[in-house]
């Protein structure tokens, strides 16, 4: 949903025909050019208290800083969370911006004319129709997070603790480190599974939609 919502926004952003737009969409996509484990390397640095940004700012003179997501039970799914976002908010935008990009201008320019402001053109005539790629981002994001064991592993170790363990980690852990095949294969086909429920109605609905434009 993050990922979405800021995609989203940055294409928008983008979808203004800025002068630097050219500069832009490669930073935005430079993150999804790295591999998880390069990410969540990065991002461990990053916010390890001892090394990154609250020693940091400690240096600066603001010793009351404090940001300890990363050694915090509570708190450390969120930096699974922070990188996972910055790593692939730009491959959405991309998404998206191809989607705006495709929009029939004589239907916003007849809009214009009926006296539309900008924010109802994007509530009721441009979003609506982006509905094909909020669905396919979905499944992209879906897929991406039930693979993020690098991400983790690289990240957090799926510490502290068990803080952030997902699917991934948790079927290499009882297959590779407890040898417990069983556990190990169902949660793998479980991750199958959830991704076929997801992928398989989509796969229909083009499918199902293509035999009907054919007619």
């Amino acid at each position: 949903m993050i990922c979405c919502a800021l995609g989203l926004f940055l294409a928008i952003l983008l979808d203004q025909k800025i002068r630097i737009e050219g500069g832009l969409r490669p930073i935005f996509l430079y993150p999804m050019a790295l591999s998880f484990i390069v990410t969540g390397t990065a991002w461990k640095w990053f916010l390890n208290p001892g090394l990154g940004l609250e020693k940091t700012m400690h240096e600066l003179g603001w010793t009351s800083f404090s940001f300890d997501w990363l050694i915090n039970p509570d708190m450390a799914i969120y930096t699974v969370v922070i990188a996972g976002v910055w790593q692939t908010s730009g491959f959405v935008m991309a998404m998206f911006l191809a989607g705006l990009r495709g929009i029939d201008n004589e239907m916003l320019k007849a809009a214009q004319l009926d006296g539309a402001s900008a924010f109802q053109m994007y509530r009721r005539i441009i979003i609506p129709q982006l509905r094909p790629v909020f669905l396919s981002a979905f499944i992209v994001l879906a897929h991406m997070a039930i693979k993020s064991y690098d991400l983790v592993i690289a990240l957090t170790g799926g510490g502290p603790g068990n803080a952030t363990e997902l699917p991934a980690t948790f079927m290499y852990s009882y297959t590779f480190s407890r040898n417990q095949m069983a556990v190990g294969s169902a949660s793998a086909i479980i991750m199958l599974m959830t991704i076929a429920a997801i992928i398989v109605p989509y796969l229909y609905s083009e499918l199902k939609e293509s035999k009907h434009g054919q007619h």
